[in-house]
């Protein structure tokens, strides 16, 4: 059984395309060996930020590969199996088991809306089959299926169950989760990357950060800041860190077209998206530019 411990900075790594809106390969080592060489934790691979959900399964075997190549010995490797239902999920897992990922990542069912009990035995199955920890993702403005305080109570209870990643930006159940005794086997760990060294500081074991795809840094150091007890520096990476968020403010608010034009001015993405025509246009680009250039790191 996988005895790695969720926990630390773990950037959800973008998907870089080519024109023809297939991966490029090169592009997505450029961007592993930038986090990887900064000193992340581990890696989400697949998720929300890097467009898994559109990606084919082939695809998503692929990158996963280069993604365990291009990774350190002491990094781990987070699926996402982003599926609508647990069957087509417990499928999923079955192609990555032989990949040998430390963590599988699983979304509640979506497109049909789901009681709390159904979620628990959603996730207690997948739990069940999968033959590495699950991480339960709950993302309720895609999945639009929340999963509440109570429901993640229960499945802390569950083996083979690693903790949760919540991108609500709801900080008020975050926080009671955090605030809970839900043991040391059992990690909360912050998706919405405003809410991240508060997060940290009431005991949040980790970020799993999309914007960090851009300027990891201080994502890093914020971390080594906690383990340091040094709240005030906490609380500067974290200014920083909102300083960053204007890169996705000047482009719309279009938060993953955002992301990938901000790597590609610094040469590790382009700005493809698998839907066309969701890109940034050209003013966006300019305006972000002007971003970077502000925070030194163009």
């Amino acid at each position: 059984m996988n005895k790695r411990e969720l926990r630390g900075i773990i950037p959800a790594i973008i998907t870089p395309l080519d024109k023809d809106r297939k991966i490029d390969k090169k592009l997505f080592e450029k961007q592993m060996s930038y986090l990887s060489d900064a000193g992340v934790d581990g890696f989400f691979i697949s998720g929300t930020t890097g467009e898994g959900p559109y990606l084919s399964r082939e695809e998503r075997i692929d990158i996963f590969e280069i993604a365990r190549s291009a990774k350190k010995d002491d990094q781990f490797l987070c699926a996402a199996c982003i599926m609508p239902s647990t069957e087509q999920t417990l499928e999923e897992i079955g192609y990555f088991e032989k990949l040998e990922p430390d963590f599988i990542v699983a979304v509640t069912p979506f497109y049909y809306s789901v009681s709390q009990e159904v979620l628990i035995e959603h996730f207690k199955r997948i739990a069940s089959v999968s033959p590495v920890p699950l991480i339960v993702y709950n993302i309720p403005q895609c999945t639009h299926n929340k999963i509440e305080y109570s429901t993640v109570i229960e499945l802390s209870k569950t083996e083979n169950i690693a903790g949760i990643k919540d991108s609500s930006g709801d900080f008020v159940t975050f926080s009671r989760w955090c605030y809970s005794d839900m043991g040391n086997d059992f990690s909360v760990v912050q998706g919405e990357d405003y809410l991240d060294g508060p997060s940290l500081l009431i005991g949040s074991r980790g970020i799993v950060t999309g914007l960090g795809n851009v300027w990891i840094e201080p994502y890093v150091e914020m971390y080594r800041a906690v383990l340091e007890n040094d709240t005030e520096r906490v609380n500067e990476l974290q200014k920083a860190i909102d300083r960053l968020y204007k890169v996705i403010e000047v482009s719309g608010g279009k938060v993953i077209p955002a992301i990938k034009a901000a790597c590609s001015l610094l040469g590790r993405s382009s700005i493809f998206m698998r839907t066309r025509g969701d890109e940034v246009d050209r003013g966006s680009l300019k305006n972000m530019e002007g971003v970077l250039k502000d925070l030194g790191i163009l």
